[in-house]
């Protein structure tokens, strides 16, 4: 009795011809099982280039392998290449890093840019438009803005410390020919009252300028530009106490010129005459809480600690020292 064969036919992908394989499996108890591979001679490829005839599995293998190394071979070229651009980027970021330091005329050129600014808030507000049509009146693109990332609180910072330098000047002129002050308070009192007046021109607009400084991030360095403020009228004004006297006139004078501060804004009375009797009642008044501060022991412990820490932190944000200009 004849074994029963099963002939199975492949066609190859890489020929336009057939390779035909046939296997002949014997069934059956015993039975032995041959396999008959049959490889033409020749054949062409789908590109038209002759195929290797007749190739041994070791010559496939060293062929692949060869491939296989110039791959490689590639790939440490192209990972070369991008260590060197790496490398050339931190050189370039560490160099940039380098230039951070602020250049003396680019902060001159800043400086002019924010004063001619202050002209045009009146008719922009705080605002990058503001900065802009101040960079081209001092002959400046007006994409100088760019130079103040943050905005219009940069040009509110401007002002602020522009006020606040001509405040010391104020002080300076009116204790220069004195020995002592003769009225701690009231030379207070009209040193506020000579700061808020300076805000007369953009009063208009200053309810912006609060609105910016109230911000998160804007919060810290208006903090310590009103801390700054207080501390130079005390200090002017003849304080020199290192006790707790020092924590609270400023503190105080602190709460009395940001309340007559909002005060003025909604004054208007001839030559913002309310506004100056409501700091003349807040000035009575800060005396009264003088009093009942100092007698409380807990009170003054705890206030001198908070009060002390955020006069440093203000100092140190703005860069300042305690030695006077």
């Amino acid at each position: 009795m004849f074994p029963r064969a099963i002939i199975l036919v492949r066609h190859s992908t890489y020929s336009s011809g057939k390779n035909v394989v046939a296997n002949f499996r014997t069934i059956g108890k015993g039975a032995s099982v041959k396999s008959v591979i049959a490889i033409p001679t020749r054949h062409f490829g789908i590109t038209g280039t002759l195929c290797r005839a007749n190739e041994t599995f070791d010559d496939f293998r060293a062929r692949e392998e060869k491939k296989e190394q110039e791959y490689v071979k590639q790939q440490q070229a192209s990972g070369t290449a991008g260590t060197s651009s790496s490398s050339q980027v931190d050189t370039f970021s560490s160099t940039s890093n380098d230039q951070q330091a602020p250049d003396p005329d680019v902060e001159r050129a800043k400086e002019m840019i924010l004063d001619a600014a202050l002209a045009f808030v009146q008719s922009h507000g705080w605002s990058k438009q503001a900065i802009a049509k101040g960079a081209e009146t001092v002959n400046y693109p007006s994409v100088s803005h760019g130079l103040f990332p943050r905005g219009g609180i940069e040009l509110v910072h401007h002002f602020y410390k522009q006020c606040n330098l001509k405040l010391i000047d104020y002080l300076k002129q009116e204790t220069a020919d004195l020995e002592r002050v003769p009225n701690p308070s009231e030379f207070a009192r009209k040193a506020i009252e000579y700061r808020l007046r300076l805000l007369e021109p953009y009063l208009k607009y200053w309810p912006q300028a609060l609105g910016l400084m109230a911000l998160p991030p804007n919060a810290p360095h208006s903090l310590a530009n009103v801390l700054t403020l207080v501390d130079d009228i005390c200090y002017y004004s003849g304080d020199r106490s290192v006790d707790f006297n020092w924590y609270t006139r400023r503190i105080g004078l602190a709460c009395i010129y940001k309340t007559t501060e909002l005060y003025i804004l909604q004054d208007s009375s001839t030559g913002f005459e309310k506004t100056w009797k409501f700091l003349e009642r807040r000035m009575e008044e800060a005396s009264l809480v003088h009093d009942f501060l100092v007698k409380s022991e807990d009170a003054t412990h705890h206030l001198q600690n908070a009060v002390g820490s955020a006069f440093t932190t203000a100092r140190n944000i703005l860069g300042l020292n305690f030695e006077r200009r």
